[in-house]
């Protein structure tokens, strides 16, 4: 009987042997577990401890360092060990490509604009070096689109010119800034300030047609020639003024009569030193123009 029971316990532990087997995971598991969880409260603990620490130590410097400062400001003592004094800041040393990046990116700005400006006065130079020459220039200002943009201003003061330039030719070219004083966007965008600007600095032209939307700009005495002392008795004329409105202009130039304004005139730059001409320029133009200029008033007086 009993090898009989030894057998069956045998033959029990031979037919459910993955029962122990779970058993002895999931206690090892436990143990682990168990184990972790008494590591992490340690350190916890240590952690803690040390914060404490910290915290205590750095409150009672705090109250050291008051002590300290009490004592200096009642006269006690002089100077303290434990308050540090404030150091000086150390001088950034700084590359000289550091220093020069920090100057472009300090001053992005201004350097943009000094190299459109400068990008503008070449352009200007360059257009101005490379224009033709021809042998009279006449400055259209002010909003006279239907003159401007026809070949008939050019081709009428070309017929009182001369081949002064000595090429075998006559040319007269009309240099029309659309300008309107009281539409400063409208002046820059189309670059009329800066070709005006240019225009009057230079010594290119000295016949002048426009109105008094351009001429309350200038201080015409001081820009102008006086027309009514070189033809006393012109009735068109007052001042600096050979005034277009009740003259034949209109159909010489091919426009509607209504195109000229009231205040349309012509005048005539005196020889002046400007910005980027000398008064000897100016009065060589001033020499060739003038007998062309006496002409067209001439003929517009009749």
């Amino acid at each position: 009987m009993k090898e009989k029971a030894n057998n069956d316990a045998k033959s029990d532990k031979l037919i459910n042997p993955e029962k122990s087997v779970f058993q002895n995971l999931r206690e090892e598991n436990e143990k682990r577990q168990k184990q972790l969880e008494q590591q992490q409260e340690e350190l916890q603990k240590q952690v803690e401890l040390r914060e404490k620490q910290r915290r205590e130590a750095y409150e009672k410097r705090i109250q050291q360092e008051r002590l300290e400062l009490m004592r200096m400001k009642q006269g006690l003592i002089e100077e303290s060990s434990l308050i540090p004094e404030e150091e000086e800041e150390e001088e950034i040393k700084m590359s000289l490509w550091a220093r020069f990046r920090s100057f472009i990116y300090l001053n992005k700005w201004w350097l943009g604009l000094a190299c459109f400006v400068v990008f503008l006065g070449v352009f200007l130079i360059r257009d101005y070096m490379s224009r033709p020459r021809p042998d009279m220039v006449v400055l259209l200002i002010g909003k006279y689109g239907a003159i401007g943009e026809s070949e008939n201003l050019s081709e009428y003061v070309k017929s009182f010119a001369d081949d002064f330039n000595g090429n075998g030719k006559t040319e007269v070219e009309v240099y029309y800034i659309d300008y309107d004083s009281k539409e400063d966007y409208a002046n820059y965008a189309n670059g009329s300030d800066t070709k005006l600007t240019t225009e009057m600095q230079i010594a290119d032209a000295v016949m002048v047609i426009s109105d008094h939307d351009f001429s309350g700009m200038v201080v015409p005495d001081e820009v102008f020639v006086d027309l009514s002392s070189l033809f006393p008795d012109n009735e068109h004329i007052d001042k600096q003024f050979f005034y277009l409105k009740d003259t034949d202009f209109a159909d010489r130039v091919g426009v509607d009569r209504s195109k000229i304004k009231d205040d349309t005139f012509i005048a005539v730059r005196a020889p002046k030193r400007v910005m980027y001409a000398s008064k000897d320029e100016m009065q060589e133009t001033y020499n060739k123009d003038m007998p062309v200029i006496e002409k067209i008033i001439d003929d517009l007086s009749k």
